[in-house]
């Protein structure tokens, strides 16, 4: 909803969720020295060719996307930078925007590629965010890992509140958001040094022309505006599963407003299953930091989109 109401702006063209932006950056050592056209093109076939990178769902020519990248600058972010830039001329605006979930935990890859990124960061009750995750065709985790993505995603939303500071982090709530689309995207529009565009209340039009019938997930987006799915958690999961996201979740539902449901502390088993899930997690995560490391020391280029100034925009949501 918050990508279609962004792009719903006059200036601001935010793509659908695509797959190539930190998988790209995970592997940029495989694609040897960009300085190398040849290797520029190799990129941009991985970039263009693959159905796992999504790039089909930006409408661009795949051929004259790729020679885009082959004569931008020899770094990963440019050759991203190029892809997106040709999106946003795709409709004639000058600012672009990437969004998926995952974008909370990669901030600094992020900002390595793109310095002057600003971060949107949309936050919801966690139970209705476990609850809609589970239902979700794709999702192939359990609830525990949902609750640990959500509470993963909040701390990581505090630390970089504090650390890029007003100009660089914005977050908004999706409760206020549905209750008063104008209020909350004047506000948001403001951040982003942008006019706010009316056009953006209203992006079940543009849903209806851009999201497929067959992403059934994003259905109601062809609808107007509403706010009838805050607290669907109560008849969406079991008493059970939302004890023990209340106390997974500690006092951070509370510090955003959230009304806890009054039931009782969760049953040992289901806390010890959490914990040991939740450490698997923290483990898997240092294991990647090491390996992010070695990535580091051994690239064979820099990172950073070199293209003309263009301000990034990417945002996450949970």
């Amino acid at each position: 909803m918050l990508q279609l109401m962004l792009h719903s702006h006059r200036r601001i063209a935010v793509a659908p969720e695509t797959r190539f932006v930190l998988p790209g950056y995970a592997q940029r050592c495989e694609f040897g020295d960009l300085t190398d056209s040849s290797n520029r093109r190799a990129l941009a076939e991985w970039i263009t060719d693959r159905r796992q990178t999504k790039f089909h769902e930006l409408g661009l020519d795949a051929a004259e996307t790729a020679a885009g990248i082959v004569a931008a600058p020899p770094t990963l972010g440019s050759a991203y930078g190029a892809v997106f830039r040709a999106y946003a001329r795709r409709f004639g605006k000058p600012r672009w925007g990437d969004k998926r979930p995952s974008y909370a935990r990669y901030t600094g890859p992020l900002l390595r590629m793109f310095p002057d990124a600003q971060f949107v960061h949309l936050v919801r009750d966690g139970r209705d965010c476990i609850a809609s995750l589970q239902e979700m065709p794709w999702y192939d985790g359990d609830i525990h890992h949902a609750i640990c993505a959500w509470r993963e995603a909040i701390d990581q939303g505090r630390r970089l509140a504090s650390r890029l500071g007003p100009d660089t982090y914005y977050e908004l709530q999706y409760e206020r958001l549905v209750a008063d689309p104008a209020d909350e995207l004047i506000r948001l529009c403001a951040f982003l040094g942008e006019d706010f565009d009316p056009a953006m209340t209203s992006p079940q039009g543009l849903a209806r022309r851009t999201v497929p019938l067959r992403k059934r997930w994003h259905g109601r987006t062809h609808d107007a505006v509403t706010s009838t799915q805050v607290g669907s958690w109560a008849q969406r999961l079991d008493p059970w599963q939302i004890s023990l996201a209340e106390a997974a979740f500690g006092d951070r539902l509370a510090e955003y407003g959230y009304e806890p449901s009054g039931l009782p502390r969760p049953a040992a088993a289901h806390l010890a299953r959490y914990a040991r899930v939740g450490a698997h997690r923290r483990m898997a995560q240092r294991k990647e930091a090491v390996r992010e490391r070695w990535r580091r020391h051994h690239e064979p280029n820099p990172v950073e989109c070199l293209l003309p100034p263009e301000r990034a925009r990417l945002t996450s949501d949970v």
